[in-house]
């Protein structure tokens, strides 16, 4: 009998729409919650959930039984209709139209996870904008700022 295995661990980053302060330390833990939910729903295997008032980190097991996109589309949809069902924010939560999703290797769990873990301490000294250039230019990655998580 043949068999599929793989280990695919990502990293995805997102903002409020806006990059608006609307995460409330109050409820924060519990949208963390709600998206591991969302995420081990579909099979994959949540590994930490971070972020501050503006944006979220999520670090999963990714399985490649649904693609990247559709998995995001889902958090993203299912998390906001969640936030505003709760009245958790003046106004409506929306979350950014895009997202940064980068892969990282077995060796790396440890210190991905610490760092999505101190997201707290980590942006007491830095923007979450630095941050987000940081994490693409240590990839590699071309971006152009004009497009920058609008």
């Amino acid at each position: 009998m043949s068999s599929t295995y793989t280990r695919i661990q990502i990293q995805a980053v997102f903002a409020v729409k806006y990059r608006e302060t609307k995460i409330d330390k109050i409820w924060r833990n519990r949208l963390y919650e709600y998206i591991i939910a969302i995420i081990q729903n579909r099979g994959h295997k949540a590994l930490a959930v971070g972020g501050v008032e503006d944006h979220i980190h999520i670090f999963f097991g990714f399985r490649p039984k649904q693609s990247l996109s559709s998995l995001m589309l889902e958090i993203k949809r299912d998390s906001s209709k969640w936030i505003n069902q709760n009245g958790f924010v003046k106004g409506r939560f929306e979350w950014q139209n895009g997202y940064g999703a980068f892969s990282y290797s077995k060796s790396h769990t440890h210190n991905v996870v610490r760092y999505i873990n101190n997201q707290e301490r980590h942006h007491a000294k830095k923007t979450f904008l630095d941050e987000y250039k940081k994490i693409l230019n240590n990839l590699g990655i071309r971006y152009d700022e004009q497009y920058m998580l609008k």
